[in-house]
């Protein structure tokens, strides 16, 4: 697989074709990748989205991802290193925001779903696009305040839709969202999401957490991670690109049998009977 390299701390790149210029790759920086025209399929870690116009992807150097192209697209494609935000000496911003853009960036939750953006937003996100294309055209950007302020208004808006993402979908209050933005990152290390371990991080007594997580989310702290681990699992059995081992050890159980286990107990048939018929169950 292609490593592609930068070494200037932001790139804007505004390109238009019919065939992706690139294989499956990664790279050593982020990007966020919007879609100013066309549809096809965007392919990131095993997963598959179609796209279409006002679309937007988020992307991190542990990833791979590919472009299938189905009609004529152009892409705008706002490149950056971790040197872009931890060099900013004015950056007072994150007080605010839930988590810092890199944080967003590494946040696996956006590499398994599409992110869903209100009618309005999508314009907002379009504006937001065209006044950094304006200004890439007469101005070096990378250090530029006012690109620098355009691409967090671009994460506020991410973040506005991320609220919708939780399985509930009545996650409104910041310390909500920053709790299950915890769980959703943690998903594949268990041992992070022990009692003891999320308690301590929030600042929650050990013995009153789960009463505290049933009140919020009307729904027991175990029973939202079971379904959570369930609902990607499936996507994974879905796709036939993975081996129950692989599924075994990505979500941290000891063995197969772990695995199947697990999920026969939670959802009553077993891994190979959903992988057969997906769309009975």
């Amino acid at each position: 697989m292609t490593k592609l390299k930068q070494f200037d701390a932001l790139q804007l790149l505004d390109f238009e074709e019919s065939d992706f210029h690139l294989t499956v790759h990664g790279q050593n920086y982020y990007e966020l990748v919007y879609i100013y025209k066309g549809s096809g399929i965007h392919e990131i870690n095993h997963n598959s989205f179609p796209y279409t116009s006002g679309d937007l992807f988020v992307i991190s150097p542990q990833d791979e991802h590919n472009f299938k192209i189905g009609k004529r697209t152009r892409v705008i494609a706002i490149k950056f290193t971790d040197d872009y935000f931890s060099s900013k000496n004015h950056w007072k911003l994150l007080d605010y925001m839930t988590n810092d853009p890199v944080g967003i960036m590494n946040n696996k939750i956006l590499k398994e779903i599409k992110l869903n953006f209100a009618p309005d937003i999508r314009k907002i996100l379009r504006q937001t696009i065209d006044n950094m294309l304006l200004y890439n055209s007469t101005q070096q950007i990378a250090s530029s305040p006012i690109i620098f302020h355009q691409i967090l208004s671009i994460f506020g808006m991410i973040k506005e839709s991320m609220r919708g993402i939780s399985l509930i979908g009545k996650d409104q209050f910041p310390a909500k969202e920053h709790l299950i933005s915890y769980i959703h990152q943690h998903i594949y290390q268990p041992n992070q999401l022990k009692i003891k371990y999320i308690a301590s991080h929030f600042n929650i007594a050990t013995t009153y957490f789960s009463n505290y997580f049933k009140r919020n989310f009307e729904m027991g702290y175990r029973e939202y991670i079971n379904e959570y681990r369930v609902i990607l699992i499936e996507k994974r059995l879905e796709s036939g690109q993975f081996t129950f081992r692989q599924i075994a050890n990505e979500f941290g159980f000891n063995d197969e049998s772990h695995f199947s286990h697990f999920y026969k107990n939670t959802r009553g048939i077993s891994p190979s009977s959903y992988r057969k018929n997906p769309l009975k169950q």
